[in-house]
């Protein structure tokens, strides 16, 4: 019993903090109603749960989070094409995958949105399929927003927004991503419902 209080007492720690980070959510949102406005899109990738969590996402702002009468957000997750995902990474290898999904689907003024507990990470190879497509995005003229955590790894030096939770526990950092998130569609539905 006290490993799940303990559990639940550093879990509520962590997200008690999120609320230091209001201005830059305030910016991701900003950029969201922003990339809306101009008709752009807003590719959101990952890996793992951080996967699970951009498609999350990505139904909150192709459907609804709770204003049920405002307009879709376009949005894709790039890890939602199971064949597509099992073609490029058997015959090219996963590096590169969303990478080839940006040049696919972006375009400048677009949004690549990427979510990561550590950022990536060259000399293990971490989530280093999510760099590659920060750079392709760059040369896009895309904006790069990441939410990541740990120390942030190299998307937190090559992305336009940065929303670093700093825990190093992964399943802290996942719950701290998904209430940002949801944070982000609740500010986003108010402001499209306001106008």
């Amino acid at each position: 019993m006290k490993n799940i209080k303990n559990y639940f007492e550093l879990s509520s720690e962590n997200i008690n903090k999120l609320s230091n980070h209001e201005e830059e959510i305030l910016k991701v949102c900003e950029a969201i109603l922003e990339c809306k406005k101009n008709k752009n899109k807003i590719l959101v990738g990952g890996n793992g749960g951080s996967c699970s969590d951009a498609e999350h996402f990505v139904g909150e702002l192709q459907c609804t989070y709770k204003a049920h009468n405002r307009a879709p957000i376009s949005a894709i997750s790039l890890a939602s094409l199971p064949a597509a995902v099992t073609a490029w990474s058997n015959d090219f290898g996963f590096l590169t995958y969303f990478k080839r999904q940006v040049q696919a689907h972006g375009n400048k003024g677009d949004i690549l949105f990427l979510i990561s507990t550590g950022g990536g990470n060259e000399q293990n190879g971490a989530s280093m399929s999510l760099v590659e497509a920060a750079r392709e995005a760059r040369k896009k003229d895309m904006k790069i927003i990441s939410l990541i955590g740990k120390s942030g790894g190299i998307l937190k030096d090559i992305s336009d927004i940065v929303i670093l939770v700093e825990n190093n526990v992964t399943s802290f950092i996942q719950e701290a991503h998904i209430s940002i998130l949801h944070c982000i569609c609740e500010v986003i539905d108010d402001q499209l419902l306001e106008k």
